[in-house]
């Protein structure tokens, strides 16, 4: 569904869409960045086709620790003895900050092609999307513990079945608030124009602030003698006019910040940037990404690099102009699993310059990225059609991580057995760490439960 812009605007504003902007409240992390100045930020980068665990394992494992690994069996070794993967190697100079987590099951979101909003809340979500929405997700909620004025932020080349091209602002997958699905930016340039137009287009935002203040008043004037259900529905309309003007004077006051930051886009993403290559398209949402975080529009960032529908034709290995789903299937082309590595590599060609650029930035005793967590997850599981008993992620966190994980290839207890620990464990965890006592978030995994297995609460041997 393509959204314009303005319509945005006066929908979301007045509440007749389900798409919505973040709400913000206070917490005691929220406090503590209020003190400090300095917020903690997070990266989601989902992948489609999922992560197959062969391809995760370190090609120089001793035997023992590879039957261990063939096995599934947990264990952890340093980072900084191993070689990595040839498909991870361009970001050796990083593995102090780097984990290789094994272990994890997706089975509370399920496998197949698509998890959509369930990988990120730890629920099975299905097609029918929005009704399938059980809570806010994972970013929503860490997003409301380091508050920003875009709040939560989503970015997306994924492209549904049956379109050859998304652009503007189109549904999302994460969500704010239960059968509430956000929107997100499906190119480069409407991110660009979008997050950064306070200073890029300042006629445009006058116009738009103008708007809000007229639709603020009229509003307003018809709470006037209105009682009931029809008064609190205009009173929720003027509230949320009331946190777009909010939001709005937050960024302004960040102009500063946000020319010192802002990114260059090339011109090839003009119009939706139909001619521009995948890699020039996540190129573009790098710079995007990394201008949002380091001038403070946004703490908390979800994109979908990819989904079985992106054409992955323009990228230089691929040959045979084959598909990310003939990929996932294996047997139908030749070297699947040399394009799953190709497809990676470019993958970590982002992720590097996530990390480098994010370390030349300077921010309280060191810099950005030393607040920062970026997470590469699959968004199914193990493989195209899962399994979802297991999800090999790549984590990097910067040195004021509240994790105790860097450094450091893990692979925890596997599915169904003592020990085992579930997406829903790994996000209590992060959320727990970041300042959301919360004691269990997401879905109960049922094989867990028939083995009858402790499952809930956060991985303990993560917090530091």
């Amino acid at each position: 569904m393509l959204i314009n812009r303005r319509e945005l605007l006066r929908t979301t504003a007045l509440g007749t869409t389900s798409l919505a902007f973040t709400p913000s409240f206070q917490s005691a992390a929220a406090d503590q960045v209020a003190q400090e100045g300095l917020p903690h930020r997070f990266i989601f980068v989902r992948k489609s086709n999922g992560n197959l665990t062969k391809q995760f394992g370190l090609p120089s494992f001793s035997s023992s620790e590879l039957k261990k690994h063939e096995e599934k069996e947990p264990f952890e070794v340093d980072l900084a003895k191993h070689e990595l993967p040839d498909w991870l190697k361009g970001l050796d100079e990083h593995k102090d900050q780097m984990t290789i987590l094994h272990g994890i099951s997706m089975s509370v979101s399920g496998g197949g092609h698509y998890s959509y909003s369930g990988c990120m809340g730890a629920y099975k979500a299905g097609r029918d999307i929005l009704n399938n929405i059980k809570w806010a997700t994972v970013d929503f909620e860490l997003a409301r513990l380091f508050p920003s004025p875009f709040g939560h932020v989503e970015m997306s080349l994924a492209v549904p079945h049956g379109r050859e091209h998304r652009t503007g602002i189109v549904s999302g997958y994460s969500a704010p608030a239960a059968k509430q699905r956000n929107y997100c930016y499906a190119d480069p340039m409407t991110a660009y124009r979008e997050l950064f137009k306070s200073v890029t287009n300042v006629d445009e935002a006058d116009s738009e602030n103008a708007l809000l203040d007229y639709l603020h008043e009229q509003e307003s004037r018809r709470l006037a003698g209105l009682d009931g259900d029809e008064r609190l529905k205009i009173s929720d309309q003027v509230q949320s006019l009331q946190s777009i003007r909010d939001r709005n004077q937050k960024v302004a006051s960040l102009g500063d910040l946000i020319k010192r930051h802002l990114p260059i886009i090339d011109p090839i993403h003009e119009d939706g940037g139909q001619d521009a290559t995948l890699p020039q398209k996540q190129a573009a949402f790098t710079d995007v990404i990394i201008g949002a975080l380091a001038s403070g529009l946004t703490n908390v960032v979800t994109y979908t690099i990819d989904d079985l529908g992106t054409d992955i034709t323009s990228l230089p290995e691929n040959r045979t102009k084959t598909s990310i789903h003939q990929i996932g299937h294996g047997g139908q082309i030749a070297d699947a699993e040399k394009m799953r590595d190709a497809i990676k590599k470019h993958h970590m060609q982002q992720i590097k310059t996530l990390v480098t650029k994010l370390k030349s930035i300077p921010e309280g005793d060191g810099t950005i990225f030393d607040r920062t967590t970026i997470i590469y997850m699959p968004e199914t599981g193990a493989g195209h059609h899962s399994p979802d008993t297991e999800a090999p992620m790549v984590i990097f966190s910067g040195r004021h991580t509240r994790l105790d994980i860097a450094g450091r290839y893990i692979r925890l207890p596997f599915h169904g057995t003592e020990g085992h620990k579930t997406l829903s464990n790994w996000y209590t965890t992060l959320l727990n760490a970041y300042g959301n006592p919360i004691e269990h978030y997401g879905d109960l995994d049922l094989t867990m439960q028939r083995n009858r297995l402790d499952q809930t609460g956060a991985i303990d041997q993560f917090l530091s």
